[in-house]
């Protein structure tokens, strides 16, 4: 499921060739240059969900370019979608010109010639890249092409969302089971759905499932950055993601919790990480719990005990 290639496990003189080689084969076959040819320093990890594969890939500056012959030759008919994370990517394709730097996204197809640099200045370029059949977006194609080779932001709203959920889905490769592929991959695929259905404006074209899915991963991640608001509330999450707390409920319906329960476990599990860490060993105990959002330190240490089994005075006892 995880593959980690390094070139620098090789001897020099196959570096280079060597990573030409892999990238041909995990991903797609095409003609690379670079300057640093000589002694290619380059890496990427690899989580192949079953159909979906997510790259982190970090190289120095090249060029590529995909050919008519090369896609004759070999074509899986994909997208791959670059999230670029330091450096920049250039991209020409069906009569576009686009260059992305840090934190902006580019979308390529594999059925249409390409030339592209990236560009690492002092150091190596790094992104996360994902590549999936054309077939499992359910968005029309002809729509989708509009956003080949068109820089995409990837740091607000869908952007910030998809881009963060790509970082950690790669960091975490190493944790993940076989069972957990089909689950990330439909996961993977919603985020991206909703992401390019965004800046098509073609919402009505997306599954209804999909716009839940991707619904509720915002959701979550909205929570998660808000709970040390102590006036985090079902309501105020239905408020801020514009539509019915009857609506929100039914999104959580599946989660076998309810959304005042999923707020209540992510508060209590981000207290136990702090009551753990030696590094706060001093913050009284009912700071750490006002600082997610407890402001009865009774009712906070009335919660911890029912989950954990341990009042948080004594758990942070054993466990520092």
């Amino acid at each position: 499921m995880v593959t980690e290639f390094r070139t620098k496990d090789l001897p020099v003189a196959e570096r280079f060739g060597s990573w030409h080689d892999m990238t041909a084969s995990a991903l797609i076959p095409n003609a690379i240059r670079s300057d640093h040819e000589a002694d290619f320093r380059a890496s990427v990890r690899l989580l192949d969900l079953g159909g979906v594969e997510v790259s982190a890939l970090a190289y120095p500056s090249l060029e590529t370019r995909r050919s008519a012959q090369l896609i004759r030759r070999s074509d899986p008919e994909s997208y791959q979608l670059m999230l670029n994370l330091r450096g920049s990517h250039r991209l020409l394709q069906g009569g576009r010109d686009a260059t992305s730097g840090p934190g902006e996204v580019m979308l390529y197809d594999t059925s249409r010639p390409w030339q592209g640099w990236a560009a690492a200045g002092a150091d190596t370029v790094k992104g996360v890249m994902v590549q999936f059949p054309r077939a499992l977006l359910p968005l029309p194609a002809d729509k989708v092409d509009r956003l080949t080779a068109v820089r995409l932001p990837g740091r607000e709203g869908m952007g910030a969302l998809l881009s963060g959920y790509l970082t950690q889905l790669t960091a975490g490769a190493a944790t993940y089971t076989a069972a957990d592929g089909a689950r990330l991959a439909t996961c993977t695929l919603d985020l991206l759905t909703a992401f390019l259905a965004h800046h098509l404006d073609a919402a009505a074209s997306v599954p209804p499932q999909t716009h839940h899915r991707a619904l509720l991963m915002e959701i979550h991640a909205f929570i998660q950055q808000h709970l040390g608001d102590p006036d985090l509330s079902p309501g105020a999450v239905a408020a801020a993601h514009n539509i019915s707390l009857r609506s929100l409920h039914r999104l959580f319906q599946d989660q076998d919790t309810t959304v005042a329960g999923w707020i209540r476990a992510r508060r209590l599990e981000r207290c136990r990480r702090d009551l753990a860490d030696p590094l706060l060993r001093s913050r009284p105990v009912r700071a750490i719990a006002a600082r997610w959002g407890f402001t009865d330190p009774a009712h906070f240490s009335r919660a911890f005990r029912a989950v954990y089994g341990h009042s948080p005075k004594d758990y942070r006892q054993q466990h520092q």
